[in-house]
C-alpha cells in the first residue's frame, strides 16, 4: 500500500489529482501482476508437459513441488517463527492436499488439454464458495457450473470425445483444491510465509515417492533437474510472488474476479506452445464455468474479514494450486 502524506497547503480540487492518478497506476499494477501471475502459471504448466514424455507426470509434480518447497524455504527461513503443535498440523493438512493436487491435476494433463483440466478443476473452490453462502442466486451459478462439466463429458452424439479418466483426475484435483482452502483456512492464524513453505515442504513429501517410484534415477539428469527448476519457478514462485503484489493492491472480489479468467488463459496456453484444439462446445464449457466463478465472486457476501486475513484467505485460495 502505497503511503499517505498530508496535505501542507490549503485544500483545493485539483490537490486530489495527483493521489488518483497514484490509485489507479497502483490498481494497473495489481491486474497487470495477477495477469502475468496467471500467464506463467499457464506456461510453466505447458512446459511441464512437455516433461511427462520423460519422466512422466508423477515425476514432473515431484520436480516441481520439490524446487518449489526449496525456493520457499530459502525466501522465508520459516525457523525463525515459533510453531505451535495445532499450526503443525493445520500446515500438514494443508500440505497434503496441496501436495495431493498438484498430483492429480497433472494425471490428467496425460489426456486432457490445459484449459479444460483447469476449468474442471475450478468446480472445487467453487463449489466451497456456493456451500458457504446457500443462497438462491447460487443455485443459478451451480447450474452455469453443472452445464459446463455436462458440456465436457463424452456423452451422446454431442461427446467432446475426452477421456473419461482424465476428467476423473480433473474433477478430483477439484476437490483436493477445496480441501486446499479448507485446510488454508485452518493454517491461516499460523505466519503466512512459515504456512505457504512449510505447505510446500508437506506436498513435496506426498509427491516425491510417486515421482521416484515412476521415473527411478532418471529423475535426478542434471538435465531434466534443470528443467524442473524452470517449472518450480515459472509454476510457483514467480506466480505467488506475483500474487502478492495484487493481493496487497485489489480487493478480494477483484482478486476473484480476475483469478476466474484462468482456465481461458490455460486453453490459450495450451494452443500457443501445445498446439491443444478446442472444439466450440469445449470453449462454451470453459465459458460456463468462468461465468459461474465470476458470478460466485460477485455476489458473495459475508462477514469481512481483517486485510491480513483477506490477504492470506484469497491466497490460500490461489497459489500453487496447479
Amino acid at each position: 500500500m502505497m503511503p499517505h502524506h498530508p496535505a501542507t497547503g490549503p485544500s483545493h480540487p485539483g490537490s486530489q489529482l495527483p493521489l488518483s492518478r497514484l490509485k489507479q497506476s497502483d490498481t494497473l499494477l495489481a491486474v497487470l501482476a495477477l495477469i502475468a501471475s496467471m500467464a506463467s502459471l499457464c506456461i510453466g504448466t505447458s512446459f511441464a508437459k512437455s516433461l511427462f514424455g520423460a519422466v512422466g507426470a508423477q515425476g514432473t509434480v515431484a520436480m516441481r513441488v520439490s524446487f518449489a518447497a526449496l525456493i520457499l524455504i530459502a525466501v522465508w527461513r520459516p525457523w525463525r517463527f515459533p510453531l505451535s503443535g495445532a499450526h503443525a498440523r493445520a500446515i500438514a493438512l494443508y500440505g497434503a492436499a496441496l501436495g495431493a493436487t498438484n498430483l492429480l491435476f497433472y494425471m490428467s494433463l496425460r489426456t486432457i488439454p490445459l484449459g479444460l483440466a483447469i476449468a474442471i478443476e475450478f468446480t472445487g473452490p467453487l463449489a466451497v464458495a456456493v456451500l458457504s453462502s446457500r443462497r438462491a442466486i447460487d443455485f443459478v451459478w451451480i447450474a452455469c457450473a453443472v452445464l459446463g462439466l455436462i458440456l465436457l463429458l463424452p456423452l451422446g452424439e454431442a461427446s467432446t470425445h475426452l477421456d473419461p479418466v482424465g476428467i476423473g483426475y480433473a474433477l478430483a484435483a477439484g476437490v483436493g483444491w477445496a480441501l486446499y482452502i479448507v485446510f488454508g483456512q485452518m493454517a491461516g492464524n499460523a505466519h503466512g510465509g512459515q504456512a505457504t513453505s512449510l505447505g510446500m515442504t508437506m506436498a513435496a513429501i506426498v509427491a516425491v515417492p510417486f515421482g521416484v517410484a515412476h521415473a527411478g534415477t532418471d529423475l535426478f539428469s542434471p538435465a531434466l533437474l534443470l528443467s524442473g527448476l524452470a517449472v518450480g519457478l515459472m509454476s510457483s514462485a514467480i506466480p505467488y510472488s506475483l500474487e502478492m503484489v495484487a493481493l496487497k493492491r485489489l480487493p478480494r472480489r477483484t482478486f476473484g474476479i480476475l483469478l476466474s479468467l484462468e482456465p481461458a488463459m490455460g486453453a490459450l496456453a495450451g494452443l500457443a506452445f501445445l498446439h491443444e484444439q478446442l472444439t466450440p462446445i469445449q470453449w462454451v464449457a470453459i465459458g460456463a464455468i468462468i461465468t459461474a466463478s465470476i458470478g460466485c465472486t460477485v455476489t458473495a457476501r459475508g462477514k469481512r474479514p481483517p486485510p491480513q486475513d483477506e490477504a492470506q484467505l484469497a491466497a490460500n485460495q490461489s497459489a500453487g494450486s496447479h
